[in-house]
């Protein structure tokens, strides 16, 4: 196993306490798993929690910050966190306007959050949710009931974030955020297989010369596997599968995100391709996010998410963020 790594038992508080040496900005809770922002709560201000398992970062704890999340709950690796750490960081970021959770749809995440809602507004915080469900590779998968949530979670925290910190209501950044969700869909493919500190190997079989159509950020199955594609080719197959289900009638906004371990030299030719799609089918593309955004430790390969966007959502995109991960603007 070569990974730079003391124990797998510590793997993720050994991460926790790295992000806190780097990024001052944000509190890090190393032993209750919260990230906050460091100015957190701000009085009248929504805050925005999400979470989910390590090793899709910088998704969620990379997104702390001004313009996009207030908190973030990391769990173990691949693996949701806790009712009480979302508790913990909804006390920690609630500024009298309530808090939304920003929740993918994995089935452990779902129950969680929802239980950690009821349990908030037990102690006086009121409590909105988005659920993100973009992935149109499949409907049903071994983590969830339902479509996955991956690329577009950015799009929802970015955009929602941003309408807080202008000073929207709860129920306004809950509507933005569905609005994002609705609007947005993703589609990913694997060149290599994921391997977990805790496993040591790889967690399913790829073979040499072999690639998966539709794969998830946990390494699930997608619809198919086939022999290696050019880049041209994964993007014609993906931006259709992608624009076969949103059909959209305006710009969009395009993440295209690397699974982690693909080099940005490939992922900028990638987007190459994907816009020379999206030109062909009479897209009209406002603005390109390029890099490692959502992530799945060493796997090798590629999403594409594409959000359609009206002025106010681009002007919310457009808004100034700074995070670790994200910034722009100020």
């Amino acid at each position: 196993m070569r990974m730079l790594i003391n124990v797998p038992e510590t793997v993720v508080a050994d991460g926790l306490r790295g992000m806190a040496a780097a990024h001052p900005e944000l509190s890090v809770d190393v032993d209750n798993r919260v990230i906050v922002r460091r100015d957190a709560p701000v009085e009248g201000k929504v805050g925005l929690v999400s979470g989910g398992g390590s090793g899709h970062e910088p998704l969620h704890g990379g997104f702390v910050g001004p313009g996009m999340l207030s908190a973030a709950c990391p769990g173990e690796v691949f693996t949701s966190p806790v009712p009480d750490q979302m508790v913990r960081a909804a006390a920690a970021v609630d500024g009298g306007a309530g808090v939304l959770f920003i929740v993918k749809n994995y089935t452990g995440d779902v129950l969680n959050f929802d239980m950690a809602a009821e349990l908030a507004e037990d102690e006086g915080i009121r409590v909105g949710k988005v659920l993100v469900n973009d992935d149109v590779a499949v409907t049903d998968s071994l983590f969830t009931a339902g479509r996955r949530g991956t690329g577009a979670t950015l799009f929802v925290e970015k955009i929602a974030g941003a309408a807080a910190e202008e000073g929207a209501t709860l129920e306004r950044v809950e509507a933005i955020g569905r609005q994002v969700n609705e609007s947005s869909r993703s589609f990913g493919v694997a060149l290599s297989a994921v391997t977990t500190p805790s496993k040591g190997s790889p967690t399913f079989d790829l073979p040499e010369g072999e690639l998966e159509l539709g794969i998830g950020i946990h390494g699930e199955p997608g619809r198919e596997r086939r022999a290696m594609m050019t880049s041209r080719e994964i993007a014609d197959f993906s931006v259709d599968a992608v624009l076969e289900d949103l059909r959209p009638s305006g710009p969009v906004i395009a993440l295209i995100n690397g699974m982690g371990a693909t080099p940005l030299l490939e992922l900028y030719g990638f987007n190459a391709e994907v816009q020379r799609v999206l030109a062909e089918r009479g897209v009209a593309v406002a603005r390109t996010l390029v890099g490692n955004y959502v992530t799945s430790l060493d796997m090798a390969g590629c999403s594409v998410t594409l959000c359609q966007v009206d002025e106010d959502l681009l002007r919310l995109w457009d808004a100034p963020v700074r995070t670790p991960a994200l910034r722009w603007g100020r």
